[in-house]
């Protein structure tokens, strides 16, 4: 059997496939993680993010084959989670570009989009990182243009470009050292083959996809809370399907129609969001646009309504817009509750285990009315999302690219609210530099790191991003993770315990250390985060 062309229709199942492939085969993504640690989910967060394209393809009528891969960038775009989901969202949205105008794909075709959706996804990235899927995609590409100046049949083009995907994705660990010490492969790249590997099956027939087909997907829905005197009493929503809108334009026509005004958007797609008393007039002048969808309003002064980021955090408007605010990401009651004795306005709950989406982040900011707002990632897989969101949005969004609580804590206690925003972002910047950052967690696998041999069930000591110590015992392995961090130059040790750890055990590690770091003040407090039997802040 050949196939000669991709109309779309069947972009439209390639697509799906390639995402029902990838959620069968998450797990195996994720236990590629280089630390043999209960967090990887590289596999989940790409999962998360083909499931938003899908969900986008779906709910929506495309026409065209350009509609179609329109669609799914800009459903990657708002559900991109964590590093991998980004990039994965940039290598689609480049793919659109690659296909448009085009009613039908040939292998030339096909191959100069993957080849502009590589170029796009590395343009996206501050700093590419090689033996990433960045490698894979962009490797597969070149090989691809090449591969379809003979080869006119898509299956064996496809075919073919698989196995120079999986060529690269065999040479990753020579590219990175921490993949080859782990004995693994690039998750990334692993999950994009997955992703190809679906879309191959469709077009062999080996997996009938219909337009039933369902991939299991979390939402969210967006709800708010208001209390007191409502000036403006009915929340507006709605998405408009334009190209090339003038958003400075609708923000400045719709801004005097109430407050909290959101208007975010990309080549396609412009989200509107605002509070008002004549939500017919405001979608009115969306209708000058374009077509309107997913429209929503609702009669704040008639109910109290909660936000729900995954499982039960709570969002509240500003009743006042402020100068400065802040949005954050944690996981655990503690961590949470000191976070928001520090005046954050949305804790969004997420970490290790669940990354938050561009959406999500975008949802929060739509919540805080300030004139500048702060996020604090505190995970060095979110922080692409949080500048995804901030590139999309047109408020004043600083994101301090924290990577861990300790970071974030330390970076708002360098705040200063008589301070410009420029100077504290500068400080805030500078103070991060300051604190180092050490957990203890558990081994989910057997690996071996910088010739330390790990067995699934040791106990492990991250300090700085590195196994410092493994053992049996969390109370050992923690002294020995602390005397290899902490120095004579350091004054404070902060202890986060976590849901599985007792306090009476927390505070007999309190009492060692304060007897073994006599130069240094203890404080203990009470975090709730899982996976994570302690965090330390030292400084």
């Amino acid at each position: 059997m050949k196939v000669e062309y991709i109309d779309q229709q069947l972009l439209k199942q390639m697509f799906i496939a390639g995402a029902q492939s990838l959620e069968m085969n998450k797990k195996v993504v994720n236990a590629l993680n280089v630390f043999p640690v209960p967090d990887g989910d590289t596999g989940t967060n790409m999962s998360l993010t083909m499931q938003s394209a899908v969900k986008e393809i779906k709910n929506n009528k495309g026409d065209t084959l350009e509609e179609i891969a329109s669609l799914a960038a800009n459903g990657s775009l708002m559900g991109a989670r964590g590093n991998s989901g980004v990039i994965l969202s940039q290598l689609l949205r480049g793919f659109a570009k690659g296909v448009k105008g085009k009613e039908k794909l040939t292998t030339k075709d096909l191959a100069n989009a993957l080849k502009m959706a590589s170029d796009t996804a590395y343009k996206a990235v501050m700093k590419p990182v090689e033996g990433t899927i960045l490698t894979v995609a962009r490797e597969s590409a070149e090989q691809a243009i090449v591969i379809a100046k003979k080869e006119k049949d898509i299956i064996a083009f496809v075919e073919k470009v698989i196995i120079e995907a999986e060529e690269t994705l065999k040479k990753t660990p020579d590219m990175l050292k921490v993949l080859k010490e782990a004995g693994v492969v690039d998750s990334g790249g692993k999950g994009l083959i997955y992703i190809y590997l679906g879309a191959l099956a469709v077009l062999t027939g080996n997996t009938p996809t219909t337009e039933d087909l369902e991939i299991i997907q979390r939402t969210v829905e967006h709800e708010e809370l208001v209390e007191g005197n409502i000036e403006f009493g009915y929340c507006t929503e709605f998405i408009i399907n334009v190209a090339d809108a003038d958003i400075e334009a609708l923000k400045n026509t719709i801004k005097n129609y109430g407050d909290s005004m959101l208007v975010v958007g990309n080549e396609n797609v412009v989200k509107v969001h605002i509070h008002t008393n004549h939500p017919g007039e405001v979608l009115e002048h969306g209708l000058k646009l374009g077509c309107l969808k997913d429209i929503k309003i609702d009669n704040m002064r008639l109910q109290h309504r909660h936000q729900n980021f995954e499982e039960t955090e709570e969002i509240r408007p500003k009743s006042q817009k402020k100068q400065y605010g802040f949005i954050t990401v944690t996981m655990g009651k503690g961590l949470t509750d000191i976070f928001k004795d520090f005046d954050v306005d949305c804790v969004i709950e997420g970490g290790q285990t669940m990354n938050p989406s561009t959406e999500d982040f975008v949802k929060a900011i739509d919540t805080v009315d300030a004139t500048t707002i702060f996020i604090l990632p505190n995970n060095s897989n979110i922080i692409m999302a949080a500048n995804q969101a901030k590139s999309i949005s047109q408020k004043d969004i600083r994101v301090i690219p924290t990577k861990s609580v300790p970071q974030g804590i330390t970076s708002l206690m360098a705040f200063n609210l008589e301070n410009t925003p420029q100077g504290n972002e500068e400080e805030m910047l500078e103070a991060i530099q300051n604190v180092k950052t050490a957990q203890v967690t558990y081994a989910v696998r057997d690996t071996s790191y910088n010739d330390i041999a790990i067995h699934e069930g040791d106990i492990l000591g991250i300090g700085e991003g590195e196994i410092r110590a493994v053992g049996r015992e969390i109370f050992d392995v923690s002294v020995e993770l602390l005397n290899k961090v902490v120095t004579e130059e350091d004054e404070m040790i902060t202890i986060f315990y976590g849901e599985e750890t007792e306090e009476k055990v927390a505070h007999q590690l309190k009492e060692r250390l304060e007897g073994l770091f006599s130069h240094c003040d203890v404080e203990l407090y009470y975090g709730g985060q899982p996976l994570y039997y302690y965090i330390f802040s030292i400084e």
